[in-house]
């Protein structure tokens, strides 16, 4: 049976690529939707940037036709500049729009945004009623399981939140004081989607970086959909492995280097196609050490990769690793 938010039709149990700062920019998306991705959220944006026409929030408004279906997360402590964030965004025509109650980090949650307002569900209830009431688009929530141990909420969340018209919730299988550290728990998520009162799709967040174990826990759980984050990060081609997995139950063949290399380079293109060749190439350095993690002996390349200035070097370096000898068979030694 299809998932449905709002009329977006998802197919039979989408795998969703998760908002994540200073990552999930479209170049990411871009690879990320090459192999796999069902739906896709831009990176996190302030709400007070978007009504101060911030530069950089505003940036991350880009949106493009190959990605959809997007959605546009935004996040913020003021309700009223959340509603005026929800109709910045809606101008950016995505598919829908996505809050942020789940980030945990300082800056974020220490100002009364993201996971903080896990502390105020009235509050956080009256913002949602009001970015719903500002967009004629469908809108979702990224949560978490609560404050802390002593306080997970979630549940109530989920009704609440249903009642005032979201299309969908994601649950990540931690408290906000757990931050990244532990196992996810996704027992509490699974009770909420057997809840007889909740009607809207639950999506499972949190430590899903195998098909083996995703099929597990689609089975175990039984959520309407995964959201995969940190296990997409340098590898994109976890999406197609889990649904090969799932049709088949049997494991694709891991990457070769040649496939790492147009990959990386692929997500180089579109960095300096979107943000110019300067910054492009810049940016791009965060990622190297991901897309060719577990390959032994690969330092020296690794750190011509991050000090190199141009396209063309890059491109250079690149084509120097795929013609290296000693990683055609590569993929037998990378450990995953």
């Amino acid at each position: 049976m299809s998932v449905q938010i709002g009329n977006i039709d998802l197919g039979e149990f989408p795998l969703l690529l998760a908002p994540m700062e200073d990552v999930s920019d479209p170049p990411f998306r871009y690879v990320c939707k090459q192999n796999g991705a069902d739906m896709m959220y831009t990176e996190f944006i302030s709400s007070e940037g978007l009504i101060r026409d911030a530069a950089k929030s505003l940036k991350k408004l880009d949106i493009f036709e190959y990605e959809r279906p997007i959605g546009i997360q935004i996040f913020g402590s003021d309700i009223e500049h959340m509603r005026e964030a929800s109709e910045i965004s809606s101008k950016a025509n995505p598919d829908l729009i996505d809050i942020n109650y789940g980030c945990p980090v300082k800056n974020v949650a220490c100002r009364g945004a993201g996971a903080s307002l896990l502390q105020d569900i009235d509050k956080m209830v009256a913002m949602t009623k009001a970015v719903v009431e500002a967009t004629h688009l469908p809108v979702t929530v990224k949560t978490r399981l609560g404050w802390d141990d002593n306080t997970k909420n979630v549940q109530e969340v989920a009704l609440r939140l249903q009642d005032v018209g979201i299309k969908a919730l994601t649950i990540h299988g931690r408290t906000r004081a757990q931050m990244y550290k532990g196992a996810a728990d996704w027992t509490l998520i699974s009770e909420i989607k057997k809840d007889p009162n909740i009607d809207i799709p639950i999506f499972g967040n949190g430590d899903i970086d195998s098909p083996e174990k995703a099929a597990a826990w689609r089975m175990e759980y039984g959520v309407d959909g995964m959201m995969i984050g940190r296990a997409a990060i340098g590898y994109p081609w976890i999406f197609r492995e889990i649904k090969h997995y799932f049709k088949t139950g049997e494991h694709l063949d891991k990457p070769t280097m040649t496939e790492r290399i147009a990959a990386c380079k692929t997500h180089l293109e579109k960095s300096i196609e979107w943000k110019g060749p300067k910054t492009g190439v810049f940016e791009m350095r965060r990622h190297y050490a991901n897309y060719f993690k577990g390959i032994a002996d690969f330092k020296e390349y690794r750190m011509k990769l991050v000090t190199a200035g141009t396209f063309d070097e890059l491109e250079d370096i690149l084509a120097e690793i795929e013609n290296n000898p000693e990683y055609v068979n590569v993929v037998s030694a990378i450990e995953l």
